[in-house]
């Protein structure tokens, strides 16, 4: 415990003069004032004894085994007054020998005693004042914080969609309050092929948005160099790891898309799962593959398959899923996947989804994470007209 006061009084008493005493310059060997007060550790026994004693403690006459009164009376000190607010220890008037060489008088006690008595709750309050200050300043600088990082995202989030003949695709995201890492792009590639990134940076703030800023510019550059979905996630592992901050990843799911014929190449670094919504039932498209960030020299796993005429794929983030209503029930992954396969005509899945989510967790609703959302349709007949 760090001692509020320390020596704010310890020369009051020590400097007093006789009136008769003359005012020329002090010899050099009369007492000093002692040095600041130590810090009494919370096990302490002096703490224990000064939260419960009255008046004015005389440290040559204080025998506890204690270390904070051996450096108090090490440090001359002769006289202790603990401040005492409402039984809380708020600080110390700290007394060192009297210039005059006198002992202190049981008028000297009782003015301490009583100075005590109304300082301790003055101090308290002064204390509060000071704590209710820095909380205000760290809450600013906080939300300052939250501007910075949401301007980042917003800055790097695509401010148009690919317009693909024959396919729709839509996007939704829903920052929460202390702002995550989600984020999500679009990059168009050779030969008409586009990929689509949906990723989510672990943390919150700016951290999480300054990583999300670095992964999206390294996922272009490899996005340019390799073809294959794979090698452009273990490429961007290996540049992450050495410097991404201490327990910090990024999940990321990363599909090469070829509007020509509806191929569907993807590789999956930790994310959930995409949700395909054919002819009769929905399924999850799978790959598997560590988390970008935490190990070098990762293997992604590469699959592949057909976006036919008619069907959907909802890629998210774990906002959605995550989601409590006020009971506390989470949202969840198979109430995701059967509103996906129940999703009904004339309205846009994104649209629908968010009101499930809505009507799920109430008026009111503090929002934990980020909710991301990504869908791509292919219309009917697009391939019998010549589009894909």
């Amino acid at each position: 415990m760090k001692n509020p006061i320390g020596n704010l009084w310890q020369s009051v008493f020590g400097n007093r003069k006789q009136t008769a005493e003359p005012t020329t310059a002090l010899p050099a060997d009369l007492p000093r004032a002692p040095t600041p007060a130590p810090e009494i550790a919370p096990n302490d026994p002096l703490l224990a004894y000064m939260q419960s004693a009255s008046g004015v403690i005389e440290m040559d006459k204080f025998h506890l085994d204690s270390p904070a009164a051996r450096a108090l009376q090490a440090n001359g000190a002769k006289l202790v007054v603990p401040l005492v607010s409402q039984g809380e220890l708020v600080g110390l008037l700290n007394l060192g020998a009297r210039l005059s060489e006198q002992e202190y008088s049981s008028d000297d006690h009782g003015l301490l005693a009583n100075l005590a008595t109304q300082a301790a709750p003055a101090l308290r309050v002064a204390q509060l004042v000071k704590q209710q200050q820095a909380e205000a300043l760290a809450r600013e600088r906080m939300e300052q914080e939250l501007r910075v990082a949401r301007l980042i995202q917003q800055t790097l989030l695509p401010k148009a969609l690919p317009q693909l003949p024959g396919y729709e695709i839509a996007t939704a995201y829903q920052p929460a309050r202390a702002v995550g890492g989600d984020f999500y792009d679009f990059i168009e590639l050779a030969d008409g092929k586009i990929a689509l990134v949906i990723a989510d940076v672990t943390d919150k703030g700016v951290p999480a948005a300054l990583v999300m800023a670095t992964t999206r510019a390294i996922l272009r550059g490899a996005a340019i160099r390799y073809s294959d979905p794979g090698q452009v996630l273990a490429q961007v592992n290996d540049l992450l790891c050495p410097d991404i901050p201490p327990n910090m990843f990024v999940t990321c799911l990363y599909a090469v898309l070829d509007p020509q014929n509806g191929q569907l190449v993807f590789a999956n670094a930790g994310h959930d799962l995409p949700y395909r919504r054919g002819e009769s039932a929905v399924a999850e498209l799978r790959a598997t593959g560590m988390p970008l960030g935490l190990m070098p020299g990762m293997v992604y796993e590469q699959k592949e398959t057909q976006v036919a005429e008619g069907e959907s794929i909802l890629f998210y983030s774990d906002g959605i899923v995550e989601a409590h209503n006020p009971a506390r029930e989470m949202f969840g992954f198979p109430r995701l996947m059967g509103l996906v396969g129940t999703h009904p005509a004339g309205i846009s899945l994104i649209e629908y989804l968010q009101n499930e989510l809505h009507a799920f967790t109430g008026v009111g609703w503090e929002q934990e994470d980020d909710v991301t959302m990504v869908t791509l349709v292919r219309h009917r007949g697009s391939a019998r007209k010549g589009v894909a």
